[in-house]
Formats: C-alpha cells, sequence, structure tokens
C-alpha cells in the first residue's frame, strides 16, 4: 500500500524533532512497524535514559524467564535419568558427548567425527530425544569426491543425502604432503534445541557423579 508523502515526512520529523521510536510513530500515525521503519531506519536517535532502563528492564526478564526455562529442563532431566539410563547405549551416548560433544552454546546440541560408528549412535540419541530438525555437516578436503562422501554417509544415516552440507576445509590446499586425513570427512551431527541442551547438562552431571 503506498502513502502519501506528507505521511512519510511527518514520520521523519516526529523521529528527529521529537526523538519518538520507531514503535511510536507507528501507533502515532497508525502504520505498519514495517513502514516506519523502512522511512526512519537510517535516522538514529541515541535512547533516553528511561528508554535504556525499559530495555534493560525487558533484557533482564527474558534472561530471567530462559533462565527459568533450563532450569525446568534440567530437573526434567534429573527425573528421567533413572528409566533413561536403563536402556542400552543412553549411556554410551551420554559418555560420548562428555568426550567428543559440543559444550560451546546451551542452546545447541552437537557431536563430531568421523567415524560412522559414533555419528550413528549420536543421530540416534539427538533424533529421539530432541524435538527439532537434525542438521548434518561435513568438513572435507579439496582433493575428496563430494559425491563419494555424501553416498557414504548417506548409508550410514537415515536421511536423504540432499540433507548434507559440505564445507571445505580452510587448509586444505596445504596439506599436499600429508601422510593422514578422515577417509571420509568429518560430519556433525546437530541441532538447535536448548530443552535437549539442558537436559543433556544433567546427564552429564549424573553420570560424572558416578565416577567420583
Amino acid at each position: 500500500m503506498a502513502h502519501p508523502d506528507y505521511i512519510r515526512r511527518k514520520a521523519v520529523r516526529l523521529r528527529i524533532e521529537r526523538k519518538f521510536t520507531i514503535d511510536e510513530i507507528a501507533e502515532c500515525l497508525a502504520l505498519n512497524r514495517t513502514t516506519v521503519c523502512y522511512w526512519v531506519k537510517d535516522i538514529y536517535i541515541p535512547q533516553t535514559k528511561k528508554q535504556s532502563a525499559a530495555r534493560q528492564r525487558a533484557s533482564d526478564a527474558n534472561s530471567a524467564r530462559a533462565r527459568e526455562t533450563r532450569e525446568e529442563a534440567h530437573k526434567e532431566g534429573v527425573r528421567t535419568y533413572p528409566e533413561l539410563i536403563k536402556e542400552p547405549t543412553f549411556r554410551d551416548f551420554v559418555c560420548m558427548y562428555i568426550g567428543e560433544g559440543s559444550k560451546r552454546c546451551r542452546n545447541t546440541v552437537a557431536i563430531c567425527n568421523s567415524d560412522p560408528t559414533v555419528v550413528v549412535l549420536g543421530s540416534k540419541w539427538i533424533q529421539r530425544l530432541g524435538k527439532n530438525s537434525i542438521r548434518y555437516s561435513i568438513q572435507y578436503h579439496a582433493d575428496q569426491s563430494i559425491e563419494d562422501l555424501r553416498q557414504f554417509w548417506s548409508d550410514h544415516l537415515p536421511i536423504d543425502d540432499g540433507q548434507i552440507n559440505f564445507q571445505r576445509k580452510s587448509n586444505s590446499n596445504q596439506l599436499s604432503c600429508r601422510k593422514w586425513r578422515s577417509r571420509y570427512g568429518v560430519l556433525t551431527v546437530s541441532m538447535g534445541d536448548n530443552h535437549l541442551r539442558s537436559r543433556l547438562g544433567a546427564w552429564i552431571d549424573l553420570v560424572k557423579a558416578e565416577w567420583k
């Protein structure tokens, strides 16, 4: 929908002269927020102390909600552990994650390995325990065949070969004299799922406690 020029000019004046936020302009002129943002996005207005305080309160509230959600998921992990640990390979999966799993992001569960046995076990449990889609990514050398790698991993994992992403190693061309490499690349299986990541944290803690 096209708007008259005078409406756009008024939006700009409200932004510059009265330091209105995008939401305030949209409400004042009964406009779509996206339209207002497009008109005034390049006009920087420093936040007032009131606006900064409100933003900080909102951020703190979001952080508190996220922390509460993680804590509830961790408690759920503790509750479900006694039954899960009875199942074959569940402890293997948790121990494998302790050694090979990604710990960098509390919102993502990921295992990276060149051994298909490890990847298949990790994929099986992540798929079963999580609620989102699994992502597969292969890191490979420049002289390796993408088609061979795709075929190899598709034969081991219950996925369409089109689901696998490929990432060439940045130093691949500098390793012409290397004597060893991962024959079929290194595959990462991952899922963005903060609920699963928190439960997994509980299972890791419980397994480690048994080692003491």
